[in-house]
């Protein structure tokens, strides 16, 4: 009976309607993050749905499925640069801010090396794995996915927002940079454990030098490209230096990161003499041009890539009793052991911290990065699927629960409505600093 509908689908398959289609994904994308506002329930989500529905409709039309792995490696990469440089265009440093972020690289570290740990363990025991592969398989699932997180947060209250703009950051940067690591350990070993740390504390300098070096031109740069086509042309020069970053196998994010930092606090890094080199009204003018054009990229990146990756999921391996085993043991620790490290970093934390801890683009890059020698035979990638699905959907259950504790009021606003400061003087506060995190009370 299918083979009836190939002389049909072959017909409608045409540049038409493939633009019809992708534009219909882009407004459809749209009107999921409205939901999302309303709801809680991460657009993430929705899209997965959506390039599901997709593959089961082509399976129902007797399609073949394509090989879509390489369109999602290029949507991944490209969209976690533009998610990077999203955040660190959002990030403000400021004295009062650095309790957050050291808060927030602690809390990183203390999660993604005890996540890491028990997951080893788990896939070290239950599949009989060498704790080579077993560590390597737990490092991208230790990963907190700042594409679902970064968007998802939008609604929470400031100081919140940025705690976690920080946090998963941290998690992209420090557990990319710890998988290449492993990488090149485990694939050249007899080295000894200081050979490593030395090898990871060289590349990590080299990274730093490099990315400082990089963003100042840039920025530079920027400021002082005469015509007005010139914002795109920083996008490709930022994908070209992660690309090759990443060919070197130094940390390609730290570039995006730094520059995003720079650009968005230009008199912190350009102080004292520096500061002649700076032309702050222009910048402060390109600056709100980049957000905007950053912001559409990012989205427009996310939405496809979520949807392929909803398409190219094997619903059958679902279905398979120890997948949902491993699965279910992976999620109790991954939750357990943020919960208690937010105990340990975070005084008074905030209940929803907890719910904050979803996997995603980060996970599936990696995963699809780990060299095929070095695969573990037992694992299915059900497993895998099982622990994005799920540590999302629970994320969005945790921003339901708490939609009405959160409190959207600047620091001005709460001064004012609680008496602290003349009501006349309040817009002089800043209006977007807020307690850190764990002065909060819930």
């Amino acid at each position: 009976m299918f083979s009836l509908y190939f002389p049909i689908v072959n017909q409608l398959i045409n540049t038409p309607s493939i633009l019809i289609a992708l534009a219909a994904i882009v407004i459809v994308s749209y009107l999921f993050n409205l939901l999302a506002k309303k709801t809680r329930i991460p657009s993430v989500l929705m899209l997965l749905g959506m390039g599901i529905l997709f593959s089961l409709g082509g399976t129902y039309a007797a399609l073949p499925q394509p090989d879509v792995r390489p369109a999602l490696e290029i949507l991944g990469s490209v969209g976690l640069i533009m998610i990077v440089l999203e955040a660190a265009l959002d990030l403000e440093l400021r004295k009062e801010h650095r309790s957050m972020i050291g808060r927030s690289m602690v809390l990183t570290l203390l999660e993604m090396g005890g996540t890491t740990f028990f997951l080893a363990a788990l896939f070290h025991i239950g599949m009989d794995a060498p704790w080579t592969r077993a560590i390597l398989y737990a490092v991208p699932l230790s990963i907190l996915s700042s594409a679902i997180i970064i968007p998802s947060v939008e609604n929470l209250r400031h100081d919140l927002k940025e705690f976690m703009i920080y946090q998963s950051t941290f998690s992209d940067i420090l557990g990319i940079m710890l998988f290449y690591f492993l990488v090149e350990g485990f694939e050249t070993p007899g080295g000894s454990v200081t050979e490593w740390l030395l090898q990871f504390g060289w590349s990590f300098g080299v990274s730093v030098l490099i990315s400082a070096v990089f963003s100042y031109l840039l920025v530079l740069l920027l400021q002082n490209i005469k015509t007005q086509l010139k914002l795109f042309l920083l996008i490709a020069v930022l994908i070209l230096l992660y690309a090759v970053g990443k060919m070197l196998h130094l940390s390609s994010l730290l570039i995006i990161l730094i520059f995003g930092l720079i650009l968005n606090n230009p008199k912190l890094f350009f102080p004292g003499k520096l500061q002649k080199l700076l032309k702050a009204d222009i910048v402060s003018g390109l600056l709100n041009d980049f957000k905007l054009i950053t912001r559409e990229t990012a989205f427009i990146v996310r939405t496809f890539f979520f949807v392929v990756f909803g398409y190219s999921i094997d619903l059958g391996s679902l279905a398979n009793p120890l997948v949902i085993f491993f699965a279910l043991l992976a999620l109790i620790g991954i939750y357990r052991i943020r919960a208690v490290a937010i105990q340990w970093t975070v005084p008074k934390p905030q209940a929803i911290l907890t719910y904050l801890a979803p996997r995603g683009l980060i996970t599936i890059l990696l995963f699809y990065a780990i060299p095929p020698e070095m695969g573990i035979a037992q694992f299915d990638n059900g497993i895998l699927l099982y622990i994005i699905l799920a540590s999302s959907v629970f994320m969005a259950w945790g921003m339901v629960r708490h939609r009405d504790k959160d409190d959207h009021r600047t620091l001005g606003d709460v001064l004012r409505d609680t008496g602290s400061v003349d009501p006349d003087m309040a817009h002089e506060l800043p209006t977007t600093d807020a307690p850190d995190p764990e002065g909060s009370t819930n």
